[in-house]
């Protein structure tokens, strides 16, 4: 039997849920280990600093076997932070509309888009991939490859079979709506 009274467990939930806490948060926080910690905080005895994820944008990028790098913008450090982050469609690409790789490219040329290297690191770290990105194939624009056929290609974060994966697609072929390029 629970010494906790009815109106102070309901009292929590709410708050909680006005906090933006999930059911799937509630259960992660039951299964958490070190809660001796977090009552500590509670009782002013310690204190929570958040992780910083800094992402060295300017490093050389991963390099699939036999590929060259044609482009990679280096940007240097990046503090990720998924709310500073923006999914861009070209008008072309919106309600139904398609354009070509090749004429994405020039378009994106001027606008802060992302390098593979944030592809690499969100890949490494999944629970920083936003939640609404699952429906998405998200492009990383500043960094263009040749393949080992000669293609131009750009590289993409991608839900796939209950997990995050890293494919590529052709220069050559068409972008819709369901394929944003990720800007900073």
């Amino acid at each position: 039997m629970s010494s906790y009274k009815e109106g102070q467990v309901h009292m929590l939930v709410e708050e909680l849920e006005r906090e933006g806490w999930t059911g799937d948060d509630l259960t992660k926080f039951g299964q958490f280990k070190d809660k001796k910690s977090l009552r500590a905080v509670i009782l002013g005895h310690a204190k929570i600093e958040m992780v910083k994820h800094l992402i060295d944008c300017s490093a050389d990028p991963y390099l699939p076997n036999n590929w060259k790098v044609v482009e990679h913008r280096r940007t240097g450090q990046l503090e990720w932070d998924p709310t500073k982050i923006f999914p861009y469609l070209s008008d072309q690409q919106k309600e139904g509309g398609v354009i070509r790789g090749l004429k994405l490219r020039e378009e994106l040329k001027g606008k802060p888009v992302l390098n593979a290297n944030v592809l690499d690191y969100l890949l490494a770290h999944p629970e920083l991939i936003p939640e609404d990105w699952k429906d998405k194939a998200v492009f990383f624009w500043g960094t263009i490859y040749r393949d080992s056929d000669g293609r131009l290609c750009v590289r993409y974060l991608i839900w796939d079979d209950g997990r995050w994966n890293r494919r590529y697609h052709w220069l050559d072929n068409g972008w819709n709506a369901s394929s944003p390029a990720a800007l900073s």
